[in-house]
This record gives structure tokens, C-alpha cells and sequence, in this order.
């Protein structure tokens, strides 16, 4: 029988409670401190986040020093899915975009998991999948639709996997988010604000219409709403 929910992050409490069991004993909670880098490209990721509050940036780095958002990990999944099942080396950096904590556990204590339990591993598997169509998305997105739209899908998205309408967030990072350069966010970011859909000075953000933002998103934002709601038929985020 399932226990009452145990954790604000989406994957701990899709759990059920004989696989909870499973990493109970080895979780741990720590602070996601923003910028902070939780491992970079072609390192072995050893630990697995699983974020109560706060939101993790996956980021592509080009070889002229551009670096490029491809997904964001919040209080709805986890970090490491990919490394548990299959190569532990990280595709792509992972940095705090914004602060919180999480709870974290070894890679090699997720990975014991999945292979005892095929529950554990189905969930896990699905989590994967959810990060993976953002991905697809987010390149889609990035190729075909305006600095606008993208900038206003990604305030929503971080607005989701925060709970919170008010964020800090630096003009690099936004630059980063939507893969412009970081005139054309301050533009854009203005141009929002002249819409009273935020509030915009010096890097602190508040999201003051969400309808307005919504209507300003291209379908991207829906789309991946949509696919993480089929794959993982999540609780209703306050």
C-alpha cells in the first residue's frame, strides 16, 4: 500500500512504496546553488539529483564558446536517468539555473534499483523519455521560432519547474535558455515587460500574466506539457 506522498519531486513520489524502499535509505538532501556545475561534458556523472525546488539547465557547449540550453530538469524529474541505464558519461553539462535543493543519491544506487525492480526501471525509463522529447522540442523550437515566443515559452517552463513567478535570472543565462545572443533577450525581455506580461530589472524577473506569456509562446511550450503528461501522468503542480 502506498504511503502518503513523500517528496515535492515528481519522480520520488511516482514511486511505488516497495521501490521507494529501494533508495530510501540513500537519499540525502542538498542545497542547488545557482551556477553551480553538477558535472560537465564527458565527465562521469556519479550522483543523481532529484530537485524539490530549484531547476537544473542542460547545456550543449560549441567549440566557438557558444552555450546552448537543450532541456531543463525541475521538481518534476530527475537527473541521471540516462546515466542509470545506460553510459555514465554525460552528454552535456548540468548547471543550477535556479537555487533550491534536491534530494541525491549514487548513480550506481539508482542503477542497483532498476536492474532489481522492472517498476522502478519502467518509471525511470519514462523520465528519460520526458527529458528526451523536450530535448527534440527544444531543437525544433530553437530552429523555427522567434526570440519572442522562445523566451516567453522558456519564462513559463521555468515558472512550472520552480513554482515560483519570480526568478533570477542573468541576460547570459536567458541567452542561453532560448540560444539568442544577449541583445536580443534584453530586447525581447523589454518588449514583455512593455506587454505587462513581467517585470524586468537587472536579472530579477517577475511574471506578472501568465495568459499574456502563454498566448506570446509558440506551441512548444504545450507540446512538451502534453508529452510529459502522457509519460508520466503527474500530480497537479501547485
Amino acid at each position: 500500500m502506498d504511503s502518503a506522498p513523500r517528496s515535492p519531486n515528481g519522480f520520488l513520489s511516482a514511486l511505488a512504496a516497495d521501490d521507494f524502499e529501494l533508495i530510501r535509505p540513500h537519499l540525502r538532501t542538498v542545497d542547488l546553488v545557482q551556477e553551480s556545475v553538477l558535472v560537465e561534458v564527458g565527465e562521469t556523472l556519479k550522483r543523481a539529483y532529484l530537485p524539490h525546488r530549484g531547476v537544473i539547465s542542460l547545456i550543449v557547449k560549441l567549440a566557438r564558446g557558444e552555450h546552448v540550453q537543450i532541456a531543463m530538469i525541475g521538481r518534476d524529474s530527475i537527473l541521471g536517468t540516462f546515466s542509470a541505464l545506460g553510459d555514465a558519461t554525460a552528454l552535456n553539462s548540468a548547471v543550477v539555473l535556479v537555487p533550491g535543493f534536491a534530494s541525491t543519491l549514487d548513480v550506481d544506487r539508482l542503477r542497483a534499483a532498476a536492474d532489481q525492480s522492472a517498476t522502478f526501471r519502467s518509471t525511470l525509463v519514462r523520465h528519460g523519455l520526458a527529458v528526451y522529447a523536450q530535448i527534440q522540442q527544444t531543437a525544433g523550437c530553437n530552429a523555427s521560432h522567434t526570440v519572442e515566443s522562445r523566451l516567453a515559452r522558456c519564462l513559463l517552463h521555468t515558472h512550472d519547474l520552480s513554482g515560483s513567478g519570480k526568478l533570477v535570472l542573468t541576460q547570459e543565462s536567458m541567452a542561453q535558455m532560448i540560444g539568442a545572443r544577449r541583445n536580443s533577450v534584453s530586447l525581447v525581455a523589454n518588449t514583455l515587460q512593455q506587454a505587462n506580461f513581467i517585470r524586468y530589472s537587472r536579472g530579477h524577473i517577475e511574471i506578472t500574466n501568465l495568459e499574456g506569456l502563454s498566448k506570446t509562446s509558440c506551441e512548444c511550450y504545450a507540446t512538451v506539457k502534453a508529452q510529459y503528461n502522457r509519460l508520466l501522468q503527474p500530480r497537479c503542480l501547485a
